[in-house]
């Protein structure tokens, strides 16, 4: 038990501080998106109301769909410039715009995901719908769309969290997937994880070598 213990919070604190960082960073995103989401259901039309009719099929989109995509693609920005900076330091490794793709490729999957699960809490057809006895829009607190897209965030966030870590801030910087390793508190890349197991011998100074072996007296001449 010591030592899983030691293996869990002393040899992968860093991986720790990274997941405590990530989560203060998606709360301010969250709290970002969630700002979002209020403004344009205040200023925009009824959030149940239909935004366009898919072609050729009985199904459709909603005003919220829009407006959880457009706070999506705001709060993932923002969760991409406080996470390059902070919690992955990746600044001094990569372009932004070499990172940013993988990011919002990521994000995306997760939008996806949790477009999804807010539609089945909103859907009244929904067998996890949020029950409109409680959250029926009469107040800002009772507002289906709001705990809908707060719900989906806190089941996205963590999935999210693993993917950025494995592949968007660690892989972009070698060009091929590196497994972070924490030693002392920092981690290191693959390439210096070899160099740390494998030293080099230092090249010796010239007046430190150890002197040559004294060549045998030559025998006296016979007289």
């Amino acid at each position: 038990m010591r030592r899983l213990g030691h293996y869990l919070f002393v040899r992968h604190r860093h991986n720790w501080l990274q997941l405590i960082r990530f989560g203060l960073v998606g709360g301010s995103g969250a709290l970002v998106n969630m700002l979002v989401v209020i403004v344009l259901k205040k200023v925009g039309p009824n959030y149940r109301d239909v935004f366009i009719d898919l072609p050729l099929t009985d199904f459709n989109v909603r005003w919220y769909h829009a407006f959880v995509t457009v706070a999506f693609l705001v709060a993932n920005f923002w969760n991409f410039v406080i996470n390059r900076r902070w919690t992955f330091r990746s600044t001094k490794h990569a372009a932004w715009f070499a990172e940013y793709p993988p990011f919002l490729a990521v994000g995306a999957i997760g939008q996806l995901i949790g477009l999804g699960l807010v539609t089945a809490l909103i859907h009244s057809g929904s067998p996890i719908s949020l029950p409109d006895s409680v959250f029926d829009d009469s107040t800002g607190f009772r507002t289906k769309l709001y705990w809908a897209q707060l719900i989906s965030i806190v089941v996205v966030t963590p999935v999210t969290f693993v993917v950025n870590k494995l592949w968007t801030f660690s892989a972009v910087r070698t060009g091929r997937p590196t497994h972070l390793v924490p030693i002392d508190g920092e981690s290191l890349t693959s390439d210096e994880l070899v160099a740390e197991r494998n030293p080099q011998p230092s090249a010796q100074h010239p007046d430190e070598r150890e002197p040559a072996a004294a060549a045998p007296p030559e025998g006296r001449a016979a007289s």
